[in-house]
């Protein structure tokens, strides 16, 4: 029982929603876990609430204030430009936030324990993932093993996305069904509605749909 239950990590944008509708299909028992840690774009937990509630599985908020302190990423700090590089590490975009998926990836696993849950999904991509270092297998898999070791449970983590592009993306949510749901999530850094269209994850986003050659349902 406890491996046909599935915790997703639902930030209420793109990937999330198309990981959400993945572990639907694969999974008997699903919930979503979503996290406040003082985004610059918070609007995106109310996409994540009412996907959950489309979609009718049971949303949990999890608030994270300890990065409110650090500020060390642009979208952590609403006057700092998303499209430059990072101030600490001119290899990454300046929207990394140091630590985010650790801690996100920590905080699931142990709600997941109280459930009884085993299986965590998260819509990360080793492909189109901004450069982000915490969204590359290998960090998953070490998680995976250090999760489980700490809390003597048998934590498995599952990545949909991890070898897809954008376009990838947008074509599985197409075959599971779920690209009218696209429609209802927030992806624009800028937490614009509509979308800003410029920041790197409006573009990106962009990218995929048109490589895809469908419309973007949130901008029908």
């Amino acid at each position: 029982m406890m491996k046909n239950k599935a915790m997703v990590l639902l930030s209420g944008g793109q990937d999330s929603t198309t990981s959400l509708f993945w572990a639907k299909k694969k999974f008997g028992t699903v919930e979503t876990v979503s996290f406040d840690y003082g985004q610059r774009h918070r609007v995106e937990l109310k996409s994540a609430a009412k996907i959950a509630r489309l979609a009718r599985v049971k949303n949990s908020v999890i608030v994270i204030r300890e990065f409110e302190s650090i500020k060390n990423s642009a979208l952590l700090d609403a006057k700092a430009a998303v499209s430059k590089k990072h101030k600490l590490n001119k290899k990454l975009p300046a929207t990394f936030v140091p630590g985010r998926n650790i801690l996100f990836l920590t905080a699931a696993a142990a709600l997941a324990y109280t459930k009884k849950t085993v299986n965590l999904v998260i819509g990360v991509s080793q492909v189109d993932y901004s450069g982000y270092p915490d969204c590359r297998g290998e960090f998953i898999k070490s998680m995976e093993k250090s999760l489980s070791l700490g809390m003597e449970y048998p934590v498995k983590i599952h990545t949909p996305l991890i070898n897809l592009d954008k376009k990838g993306t947008v074509l599985l949510a197409k075959k599971l069904g779920a690209l009218d749901m696209m429609k209802h999530t927030h992806t624009c850094y800028e937490g614009k509605n509509p979308p800003c269209g410029k920041c790197p994850a409006c573009l990106l986003r962009e990218k995929g749909f048109k490589e895809a050659g469908i419309r973007d349902p949130l901008l029908r």
